[in-house]
């Protein structure tokens, strides 16, 4: 969004998400693209300095003319220019969280990679993690001094063949690469040394420039992922606003907090604006607030959040993790800007029903060309808590045909979460093993969807959560021990004493004779219930009871929660 003066030109803002393996030169890069760094930018974490990786996002822009094909754009005519702000998201395997977080505020995303070390573990995490939130990728293959000059094109060359043998059943098939060197001599090289490659690369970003959509329309929703006072002035902190708008004067909330407050003033990039919207990276002043109260978050509109204890959410399993997904097993689940673990249950349709998906994701550019992978596709699953759904020990994988194409069938998913998160509803969740070992070679990545219901009492097993009505199917056997009349029978040895035989009334059972029956209800207080059989021929009287008379519950619905 532009100033409301007529002192700046109006401006695009364009998110460039910049990932890759820990050390393959991302800080490097964004430093040598930008021309305007943010509160957050270039590794100033003392930790990240010394140890040399970026630990937290860090935040700088650059600005160039408004490409053409913008220029073009019925949309693109109000704007004068175009910026690219960079997020540079840590690459080391442990902050997998961070870049889960940085990665859904981007329109684009840069994969850096080491051209001497080509594909590594968190290279391909990024990978997967940019499939599953942005639409478009631009590979920069860095550190191109390392190799001997006479050998470097056919090094570049190999290296480019091969990312994209490894992108061709990607959603970023045929995305362009291009070679660089952002940090000639490496990070001791004197600051004098000049990058190679940058002015190509900045021509390559415009060429692959869209214009994303920015509605101002809605509730505020702006992801904080810094906070600092200024002395004299009050609390600012920095983010990314992720839907609706902003503006001087709004009452915005914390809702981590629960404390509301007024907005004093509102930056881009040091200058200041009356406002911003969908897709800008702002500064925003308030008073009266500690900053060390929140470090990264959430603004919004008062009220327009909700904080969660339980979630249901449409799921699919990222077809690199090899691991399975087992109901009661416990997940990472990072939602917004939050990383909690919770316990995961698995429920799908009952055996033969099915329903039309949508597979699309509705935030996707409908002119990108690339299709994803299905496994990482997000799901729009309906739900509703007026039909039946069917108990899961495990997610199911669907029929594979030759290839490896395919779908697995619909399924959702309930998080009980160990703490409470506060994140809108629609959003993009990923469940993670994150606790698997780091230096091991697997995808950490398990599963991903998005959150279509919520539960925000802490009670909501007792309460809202009845409402979900799953069940599982269970064979139960037990004996006769009397007949009372032509059409009724006592069985025993099928329920405990303490069993709710309510839940049962109506269910058929089979005699061992071959009879068919149905539970009437109990009899006594032992756990006996009594059968009818409706049509036993000439009655059940004539049956002999001196030979053990077996009953069987026919396999059917058992329980309206969980077993």
């Amino acid at each position: 969004m532009a100033d409301s003066s007529n002192n700046h030109p109006k401006t695009l803002n364009f998110n460039v998400g910049v990932l890759g393996h820990v050390d393959s030169g991302k800080t490097s890069l964004a430093r040598a693209l930008s021309s305007t760094a943010s509160t957050a930018a270039f590794d100033k974490n003392p930790q990240s300095r010394e140890r040399g990786i970026t630990l937290d996002l860090g935040f700088s822009s650059f600005n160039t003319d408004l490409p053409e094909q913008l220029r073009e754009d019925p949309g693109g005519h109000g704007y004068d220019n175009l910026q690219f702000t960079l997020v540079d998201c840590p690459g080391h395997a442990s902050l997998i969280r961070t870049i889960i977080g940085g990665a859904q505020i981007i329109d684009l995303m840069m994969l850096v990679v080491d051209v001497v070390k080509g594909i590594q573990t968190q290279t391909a995490e990024c990978l997967l993690i940019g499939e599953l939130t942005c639409p478009r990728m631009v590979v920069i293959l860095n550190k191109t001094d390392l190799l001997p000059p006479n050998k470097r094109q056919t090094a570049i060359d190999k290296m480019t063949k091969r990312l994209h043998k490894t992108l061709e059943n990607t959603r970023f098939k045929d995305c362009p690469v291009i070679a660089l060197s952002a940090k000639p001599g490496g990070p001791e090289a004197p600051e004098t040394e000049e990058p190679h490659g940058v002015p190509e690369l900045i021509e390559l970003l415009k060429s692959q420039t869209y214009l994303p959509h920015r509605d101002p329309g809605g509730a505020l929703l702006m992801a904080v992922d810094h906070c600092f006072s200024i002395r004299g002035q009050g609390t600012v902190m920095t983010g990314t606003i992720l839907q609706g708008a902003l503006a001087v004067n709004d009452t915005v909330e914390i809702p981590a907090l629960k404390v509301t407050k007024k907005v004093k003033s509102v930056q881009m990039f040091r200058r200041p604006v009356a406002g911003a919207m969908q897709g800008d990276r702002v500064g925003v002043c308030v008073t009266q607030f500690d900053p060390k109260l929140l470090e990264r978050g959430v603004l919004c509109t008062p009220g327009s959040l909700h904080t969660l204890h339980a979630a249901i959410i449409s799921v699919r399993k990222i077809g690199y993790f090899k691991g399975s997904l087992a109901t009661r097993a416990k997940f990472h689940i990072t939602v917004g800007h939050e990383t909690v673990m919770a316990r995961v249950t698995f429920f799908g349709l009952p055996p033969g029903e099915t329903h039309q998906t949508s597979t699309t994701d509705p935030q996707l550019p409908t002119s990108d060309p690339h299709a994803s992978e299905p496994s990482l596709r997000p799901l729009d699953t309906p739900f509703s808590f007026d039909r039946e759904y069917f108990h899961q020990d495990e997610y199911v994988i669907g029929q594979r045909e030759a290839g490896g194409a395919g779908q697995d069938p619909e399924q959702w998913a309930l998080l009980e979460f160990e703490h409470p998160v506060t994140c809108p509803t629609l959003c993009l969740v990923i469940g993670s093993k994150l606790d698997t070992d780091i230096h091991a070679n697997v995808c950490r990545l398990a599963f991903q969807g998005r959150l279509l219901e919520g539960f925000e009492e802490k009670s909501y097993s007792e309460t809202t959560l009845l409402r979900l009505r799953i069940y599982k199917t269970k064979h139960k056997e037990g004996q006769v021990e009397r007949v009372t009349d032509d059409y009724t029978v006592i069985g025993r040895n099928l329920f405990k004493k303490e069993t709710n035989l309510q839940l049962f009334v109506g269910l058929k059972v089979t005699l061992s004779t071959g009879e068919e029956g149905v539970i009437e209800g109990g009899f006594g207080q032992s756990g006996k219930f009594k059968i009818r059989v409706p049509e036993s021929g000439c009655g059940v009287l004539g049956i002999p009871l001196q030979d053990p008379l077996e009953v069987a519950l026919v396999p059917g619905k058992v329980c309206t929660l969980f077993i």
